[in-house]
């Protein structure tokens, strides 16, 4: 019973953190919203399962947590993406599990403070890597894909490419973002069933993706064109898996929003509505606060009815 609460919250991160991978390409016309969710499915359960183990470990040995405050934890985060998920505004599921893991632990003093600090550092240098690999990507690349002059070829290489870039942000996003979703309980059920519960659950929300995220990724921030829009997602899975393979969870949604400013500086776009930069950083903030003010409101609420 207690992993229901997890499998809630996969199903919350997977419909989210899909918007963000194939939102400027669905939202660009590239690729049909019923495609791209089936495709993310797939992908994000080979991600979770092939590579989620490192970023497990890291979230297990965050903090010492009973079954009961991982629970606690986890209906907490799952609760902060469901709120903003109904917002429409991109949200981070690292950022809900640990702020609710250090609600829970305020009292205890059993959090590992220098692994705490690494997750913070990790949250400030993901957007900033999203930036800067899709400025890179963008000013390699785009030379070679102009230098192709039939608009046919172009439109064929601009819709595989998506796709398979789609394809790899996906994996990116179950390899890194598994741990958020079962890594509390990884020391009661194991490695190998923590990945494979939380891609499962994972999955099943990559196939409700939410459409209103993925309107507020793409256009709402910065004007893209079919190219600069793949080359954005290329950008977010690439920081994605870098993070994955070193065991730290991040937020898909801050990769992403920082790779399609890179792609718009790159072809010299300005930011469209400021207004929705400044609510999304403000999410980021808010986003553990909230999770952990939760997260004490249960456990206390929990306490007395059952004392």
């Amino acid at each position: 019973m207690y992993l229901l609460s997890s499998i809630i919250f996969g199903i919350l991160l997977g419909s989210n953190d899909s918007a963000n991978i194939f939102g400027p390409s669905v939202e660009m016309g590239i690729l049909k919203y019923r495609k791209v969710t089936i495709i993310a499915a797939i992908f994000t359960f080979l991600g979770a399962i092939i590579g989620g183990e490192n970023g497990i470990r890291t979230i297990s040995t965050f903090s010492n947590i009973d079954i009961y405050s991982a629970t606690i934890s986890v209906i907490s985060a799952a609760i902060t993406m469901f709120i903003l998920s109904k917002i429409g505004i991109p949200s981070s599921s690292s950022q809900s599990i640990v702020g609710a893991i250090i609600g829970i632990n305020l009292l205890t003093n059993n959090l590992n403070t220098k692994l705490l600090l690494k997750l913070f550092l990790a949250w400030i240098f993901t957007p900033i890597g999203g930036i800067i690999f899709t400025y890179l990507l963008y000013k390699t690349l785009s030379p070679l894909f102009n230098k192709i002059k039939s608009i046919q070829t172009r439109e064929k290489i601009i819709i595989l490419s998506t796709l398979i870039i789609g394809s790899y942000g996906a994996y990116s996003l179950g390899a890194n973002n598994v741990a958020n979703i079962t890594g509390v309980f990884a020391n009661n059920i194991g490695t190998k069933n923590a990945t494979f519960v939380g891609g499962v659950s994972m999955a099943i929300g990559a196939l409700l993706s939410n459409k209103k995220v993925m309107y507020t990724i793409s256009k709402k921030i910065m004007e893209l064109d079919y190219f600069s829009s793949a080359v954005s997602s290329l950008g977010q899975a690439i920081t994605v898996w870098i993070y994955s393979l070193v065991g730290i969870p991040v937020s898909v949604s801050q990769a992403i929003v920082g790779a399609v400013i890179g792609a718009g500086y790159a072809k010299g776009s300005k930011i469209t509505n400021k207004k929705v930069i400044i609510q999304i950083f403000l999410t980021w903030i808010l986003t553990p606060t909230f999770s952990a003010f939760i997260s004490i409101i249960l456990n206390y609420l929990l306490k007395i009815s059952i004392f």
